[in-house]
């Protein structure tokens, strides 16, 4: 075992014990997109159910969104030779998010409203009792400072979530690990990505600053981001002007 892979599976037990994000008798299915983070996050929960002291399953989920050149078969083969299920669901939202974007807007929002409602209604239609989502440490520092700026409020992405309609229960196992270990193990991997053809083929966004702002940062301190990932488990609501969570 890698000193990264090693790191990387210690963090990942960790937020699943501190979370309770894993039970006896789940089936868990990972929403893969053919990129590095979600590849890793299969891989090792793979592993992780292999030694896991209670049986649970784990299966890939891929949504094929109709993206021009959009080829999985290497990447398919790749997941069953690791030994995973592989489920592709087939919808064109390309066709919608490009329509109904407007002219240099971001495709995130509409595209990741349109992949989880799609994701939500397979994983409850199949019976899965857990969707894992390949967000990392990096992702839920970026949205803290997005909605701190942007959207005049203070949240990021937990790692357990029922969602609203209360059918499904998301998880983010990677919420500890840095992105650069994902990366890095990816790489050794080898993973066969599947480059994505909408948020992938923007530039300027406001995320990307985001990253860069926090990557400046860290020039200056090395514990910008972990200390942030600290912040978000120590929340003084009585030093916060929200009435509705402190009586003042």
């Amino acid at each position: 075992m890698s000193l990264l892979q090693d790191k990387i599976r210690r963090l990942m037990v960790m937020a699943i014990s501190d979370y309770s994000l894993i039970e006896a008798g789940d089936r868990i299915a990972v929403a893969v997109s053919g990129g590095k983070d979600s590849s890793v996050m299969l891989y090792l929960l793979d592993e992780i159910r292999k030694k896991a002291p209670y049986k649970f399953t784990v299966d890939a989920v891929l949504l094929d969104q109709h993206q021009p050149g959009f080829k999985v078969d290497e990447f398919a083969s790749w997941v069953e030779s690791i030994g995973v299920n592989f489920h592709m669901i087939s919808e064109d939202t390309y066709t919608i998010v490009k329509e109904k974007t407007a002219p240099g807007k971001s495709y995130c929002g509409l595209c990741s409203r349109l992949r989880r409602g799609i994701l939500y209604n397979y994983a409850s239609d199949q019976g899965y009792t857990k969707i894992a989502l390949g967000h990392h440490r990096d992702d839920l520092n970026e949205t803290v400072l997005m909605n701190l700026f942007y959207s005049g409020k203070i949240a990021s992405m937990p790692p357990l979530l029922k969602s609203d309609d209360t059918r499904n229960t998301i998880i983010r196992p990677l919420c500890y690990v840095a992105e650069e270990w994902i990366a890095g193990f990816a790489a050794s991997l080898k993973v066969p990505i599947i480059p994505c053809r909408l948020c992938g083929s923007q530039e300027g966004m406001r995320r990307e600053r985001i990253k860069k702002l926090i990557q400046e940062l860290e020039t200056e301190h090395v514990d910008v981001s972990q200390s942030m990932l600290a912040a978000q488990k120590n929340i003084r609501p009585s030093q916060l002007l929200d009435s509705n969570h402190w009586s003042f």
